[in-house]
């Protein structure tokens, strides 16, 4: 099926379309309009004027446009979860579980724009002051450009354009090249709804010159980004002066306490280290564990991941199924080269078949390499043995990234500190850092990006705008 470009609400034939293939077995997912930067001039066109009128559309209107979007997913959701399954190869029952998480987060964003409001001030609060009706209202920016991801082709989407549209705001699209059958669908729920605002969404794919005629255009009020940080470096040199939302990943860490319950934190630990293939911006890639209880977590969290199937992503039993591409895999393997060739051990895993790479626990790894200083967003955890808590908060806080940590301790002082001291946008006490509730806020410090996600905190921060209004 092809992912063809929309116009606004005008879905049209391109001139040249790309195949996407199946990272489980190379067949043929899906096919995707090779875009221009002529279809960028006009998708900003047509937001551009779509913005002047959106922004009054009855948000009892917008809200019902939200919610049949929502009903009509649940309806369809199975195919939308195959249709992932097909283009990114994530496992069945997960992409089952994004589908879920996609309706929540449309929901979500329904309920958060209901109960965003304004404030009134008393004027004559301060001596030079006088009586007057003043307040603050919010309203829509304008237009939004959203540019999504792979690992989560769906409800990252949602995160952006659901809070987005319900604003009132026009909104275009980019997906991610590997999944645009998926946000094709997503968007075409929205589009062909009877609740549907005219042109409020448009959405374009990758092509020559795009994704610079996309970010330098002057129409967009806001960009929101998930992905790389020398992306979101490249986006924020060139955008100019707008509102830039940046989730620009992490090097997730928890610290396992000596007082920890050690089963428990091993089966959290592998589950979070290797979902999605470890192709999560939250995935757990650095284990600081007590020195006494080291050998028997390490041994513990190798028994948990030898458990784990890696197979067909259509079998519902199967946790891990394939990487993305080739591209993937390879920067994989050298991590594991990298690490063992400066003294770590790989303790389990590593073998690779295709795109099916083995979850894998390296141990002796040390600060200074690579394999725990960089975001490896491969199914790869480290294994580090420290004396105490004071000595993983200072390696867990010695990283450019900062987007969630976890421990694990029943120790409540321990837990306390964790949350004062550790340098991360989340901290999650006795569960994993990969850990997220799309109800709450999200977004990372540091060189993990800009802004939060969450329907709630995107429409306060970044998709209305404040306006201030005295009446004499």
């Amino acid at each position: 099926m092809k992912a063809s470009v929309f116009f606004g609400s005008t879905c049209e034939e391109s001139k040249q379309y790309r195949e996407v293939l199946s990272p489980y077995d190379g067949r043929v997912a899906s096919s995707v309009a090779v875009c221009s930067e002529n279809d960028v001039l006009k998708v900003m066109d047509i937001a551009k004027k779509s913005a002047e009128f959106t922004k009054k559309v009855p948000l009892h209107v917008r809200v019902n446009w939200l919610l049949d979007v929502a009903k009509k997913l649940e309806i369809n959701k199975e195919d939308m979860a195959k249709t992932m399954t097909d283009e990114v190869g994530k496992p069945i029952k997960f992409a089952r579980v994004e589908v879920d998480r996609c309706i929540e987060t449309i929901k979500l964003s329904a309920n958060a724009m209901m109960n965003l409001h304004g404030e009134t001030f008393d004027t004559t609060a301060m001596p030079s002051g006088k009586e007057t009706l003043a307040f603050y209202k919010r309203e829509a920016v304008g237009v939004v450009l959203a540019i999504t991801p792979f690992n989560f082709p769906l409800n990252l989407v949602a995160h952006k354009i659901a809070p987005a549209l319900v604003a009132g705001n026009a909104v275009v699209l980019k997906p991610t090249s590997a999944a645009p059958l998926t946000a094709y669908k997503f968007a075409k729920l929205f589009i062909e709804s009877e609740f549907a605002t005219k042109d409020a969404l448009s959405v374009v794919y990758s092509g020559s010159g795009v994704n610079d005629a996309l970010v330098q255009s002057p129409i967009p009020r806001v960009i929101s980004f998930t992905g790389s940080v020398p992306v979101g470096r490249e986006i924020t040199s060139k955008a100019g002066i707008k509102k830039i939302a940046l989730e620009l990943g992490g090097n997730a860490a928890t610290y396992i306490d000596k007082s920890a319950d050690i089963k428990l934190a091993a089966s959290k630990c592998a589950l979070g280290a290797f979902i999605n293939s470890g192709q999560v911006c939250i995935s757990l890639q650095r284990i600081y564990v007590n020195e006494d209880v080291y050998e028997e977590f390490a041994t513990a969290l190798s028994q948990e991941t030898k458990a784990l199937h890696v197979g067909s992503p259509y079998e519902d039993e199967t946790f891990i199924g394939p990487m993305i591409n080739a591209g993937a895999v390879k920067q994989a393997k050298s991590w594991i080269k990298s690490a063992v060739e400066e003294g770590a051990t790989v303790f389990c895993g590593s073998n690779c078949e295709d795109l099916m790479f083995e979850p894998t626990i390296m141990t002796d790894v040390t600060e200074d390499m690579n394999i725990v200083c960089e975001e490896v967003f491969a199914p790869i955890v480290s294994l580090i043995k420290v004396k105490d808590f004071d000595e993983a908060k200072v390696k867990m806080n010695n990283s450019p990234y900062g987007l969630q940590y976890s421990i694990f301790s029943n120790n409540m002082t321990t837990c306390k500190r964790a949350i004062d001291e550790l340098n991360a946008g989340g901290i999650v006490i006795n569960d994993i850092p990969t850990l997220r509730f799309d109800i709450q806020p999200y977004g990372g410090f540091k060189e993990s990006g800009i802004g939060k996600e969450g329907p709630k905190y995107a429409l306060e921060e970044e998709y209305t705008q404040i306006k201030s209004v005295v009446i004499c």
